[in-house]
């Protein structure tokens, strides 16, 4: 089974760190097996077309861009 690869574009900022959190406790209360990436370099995250941030790219598929997502979001996202 391939581990899924869940990034989180953003800079460091307070929404950037919590949209982390988020998607950490939504991959903990599913139990899928992912790798968290924080990308903060600005060319890693323009790679992906984003300009606001934070962002969310689940196995290279951009999730949000903009604002911070819920966890049952996430759980949506990661489940399909």
């Amino acid at each position: 089974m391939n581990i899924m690869k869940i990034e989180i574009l953003g800079s460091g900022c307070a929404k950037c760190n919590k949209t982390k959190k988020f998607v950490e406790q939504a991959v903990e209360q599913t139990g899928v097996d992912a790798e968290i990436v924080k990308v903060e370099d600005m060319d890693g995250i323009l790679a992906y077309g984003v300009l606001i941030t934070p962002a969310v790219v689940v196995d290279g598929d951009v999730k949000i861009v903009g604002r911070v997502p819920k966890v049952d979001e996430v759980i949506e996202w990661i489940t399909q």
